[in-house]
């Protein structure tokens, strides 16, 4: 698929920010970005199952807050999307209904 998945993904995917809502359509299309939902360029399944559109603005947001969760995580490799929290806080929320009855 190559360099022409944004083309592939606009023809496939609704011409809306799929952070903020924005619709875009004429001369602001440019501002209309492919993201991939791994991180991985390379990753371009025809069925655009690994992108979604993303306003310039969106874009730079997501991926300036995936690099201050790596900076500031040094035990998880750069570039992973896990969890950075291991709270759950409704965890044992069956249990607690539990003893209530």
């Amino acid at each position: 698929m190559g360099s022409n998945y944004r083309e592939q993904a606009l023809k496939i995917l609704p011409w809306i920010c799929a952070r903020c809502g924005r619709e875009f359509s004429g001369r602001k299309l440019r501002e209309l970005t492919v993201h991939h939902k791994d991180h991985n360029h390379d990753n371009n399944p025809r069925d655009g199952s690994n992108w979604e559109l993303l306003c310039i603005y969106c874009h730079e947001n997501e991926h300036s807050r995936l690099e201050a969760a790596d900076a500031y995580d040094t035990a998880r490799p750069a570039g992973k999307q896990e969890s950075l929290s291991s709270h759950r806080p409704f965890s044992d929320l069956q249990s607690l209904l539990k003893r209530k009855k």
